[in-house]
């Protein structure tokens, strides 16, 4: 399945390499690669299902160029953010992408370390501002493309899509260590694997699963789901009604226009 598209708006480029747009229609200012690895629409509707508020910390790992923290502090003011990435130049333009906006709320801060994922540096702990170093919630969009298929010419591309070098399993068991008790885990994921998703979420502590499936149109299979867990949750299984993304005719419908649109929540 090929990436999901976002509508990026296009104006001056900082350099030949790179192209300035925005996110949420023009509330954030947002440059990323001319070429290989595009921002899709995850990490903005992951952003919109995070339950923090104003205060709290949050962890995301494969942030890119960092469209989903930037999305969440958007919507959540106070909300503060590291990213993990593990690409030099894309850890630069998320660098870059958080200093060009900024946000009113002094409590709002947004940073990025260069790290591969499963391998977390335990440095992290002291970035972290709570006792022990831990987040109150993580979120991350693995690669889940299969190692078998075609490999992506563009290695920026490979590395964001294809499993062949990280499994989206072994990201949940790294991320799961890293939230404190009672905070949630959601990542965005092929529905595919959605299933062995929630097993190593149960396997490593995190209950109170929520399945939130995302319809490409009305009536048609959902090839992409967000899975939200609790660490040390004990709530039933709940699968949620989901979100369709387009109309017969190609357009958002308007409950995707109001969290891609407007940086609204998840209905």
């Amino acid at each position: 399945m090929q990436p999901l598209k976002t509508s990026l708006t296009s104006s001056s480029s900082p350099s030949e390499k790179e192209r300035t747009g925005t996110l949420l229609d023009g509330r954030l200012r947002y440059t990323q690669f001319r070429q290989g690895y595009r921002t899709g629409l995850e990490p903005v509707l992951m952003a919109a299902a995070i339950p923090a508020r104003g205060g709290e910390t949050v962890l995301e790992a494969g942030c890119g160029a960092g469209a989903g923290l930037l999305c969440l502090a958007a919507r959540v003011a106070g909300v503060s953010g590291i990213g993990l990435e593990a690409d030099g130049d894309t850890v630069e333009l998320a660098a870059h992408n958080f200093l060009n906006n900024p946000f009113p709320d002094s409590r709002t801060h947004l940073s990025v370390v260069q790290a591969v994922l499963p391998d977390i540096p335990s440095s992290l702990r002291t970035k972290a501002p709570t006792a022990n170093g831990r987040f109150h919630h993580v979120m991350a969009n693995p690669p889940w493309h299969s190692a078998h298929g075609t490999p992506s010419p563009d290695e920026r591309r490979r590395l964001a899509l294809s499993t062949a070098n990280s499994d989206p399993q072994a990201w949940i068991s790294a991320l799961s260590r890293w939230v404190l008790p009672g905070g949630t885990l959601t990542f965005i994921i092929s529905t595919a694997i959605a299933d062995r998703a929630c097993q190593t979420l149960l396997e490593n502590g995190c209950g109170s699963i929520q399945l939130y499936p995302f319809w490409p149109k009305q009536g048609r299979e959902a090839k992409l789901v967000l899975v939200q867990a609790i660490h040390g949750g004990k709530s039933i299984f709940r699968l949620k009604p989901g979100l369709t993304l387009h109309e017969e005719d190609g357009r958002f419908t308007a409950a995707a226009e109001r969290v891609l649109r407007r940086g609204e929540a998840l209905p």
